[in-house]
């Protein structure tokens, strides 16, 4: 199941999520044009050198917490952000079109209802702590790890988490592959969050302590839709009843 957009409308312009993406998009941009540096004479080869340096430096990598990585990191990770810093600067880095492309769907789909729920500032400021959340939770699995984090689907775990409370009977208008049907249905968005999250806790439990994950961190998604469902109540505005209780 994709979900394409959903039925519920906002009130306000959803700024943070806009610039959000925006940010990631652009960042991709310039990673994918690492591919194609033109002092390299175009050479993918080389240009994917560079792309992969890029990602070790600003990606999370799990064993500089612990000072604990490979010599051959030491290059490497030199002029790299400090590894606290990372767990930020991993969040706007993607790893192929179809990864930023899909997080950056879902951002639009379901943050721009939970910015309009907390306001700007309150959003972003959730959207990074469910970030920081899924990276902890993905540290879990193998503190001694050399393979850098990337992506912004733990941040968008927590938006998931979060709209899911708030907003369980919308629709999310869904496209449905099952052989040879293929339909765009309205489908209730406790069944399309639902089912993502038991397919993530799922994969997560198979996966635990492995490292044939396929480069996907399901820890993280679990860590940071927790972290959207618990988080929603301290970072949700007031309603317009109880402010006008507490003002009389």
């Amino acid at each position: 199941m994709l979900p394409l957009k959903d039925n519920v409308q906002t009130r306000s312009f959803p700024a943070v999520s806009v610039a959000l993406i925006v940010v990631n998009v652009v960042v991709y941009l310039y990673e994918f044009f690492l591919w194609f540096e033109p002092a390299t004479g175009g050479r993918p080869s080389l240009g994917a050198q560079l792309y992969g340096q890029f990602v070790v430096e600003f990606g999370l990598v799990p064993c500089r917490f612990g000072d604990i990585c490979p010599p051959r990191l030491d290059t490497v990770l030199a002029g790299a952000p400090a590894p606290a810093l990372t767990i930020f600067t991993s969040m706007f880095v993607h790893g192929g079109l179809l990864h930023v492309g899909g997080n950056m769907l879902y951002l639009w789909i379901f943050g721009k209802n939970v910015e309009d729920s907390m306001g700007h500032g309150r959003f972003l400021l959730f959207y990074l702590v469910c970030g920081l959340a899924a990276a902890s939770a993905q540290y879990l699995q193998d503190p001694a790890s050399a393979i850098p984090m990337v992506g912004a689907s733990g941040a968008v775990s927590g938006t998931l988490g979060a709209y899911l409370l708030l907003h369980p009977r919308a629709r999310i208008w869904t496209l449905v592959i099952f052989g040879f049907f293929v339909r765009v249905i309205p489908v209730p968005a406790l069944i399309v969050l639902g089912f993502w999250v038991v397919l993530q806790v799922v994969n997560s439990v198979f996966t635990f302590g492995r490292g044939d994950t396929g480069g996907v961190a399901f820890l993280a998604h679990v860590g940071g839709f927790a972290a959207g469902l618990l988080l929603l109540g301290v970072f949700r505005r007031p309603s317009v009843h109880r402010r006008r209780r507490r003002s009389l």
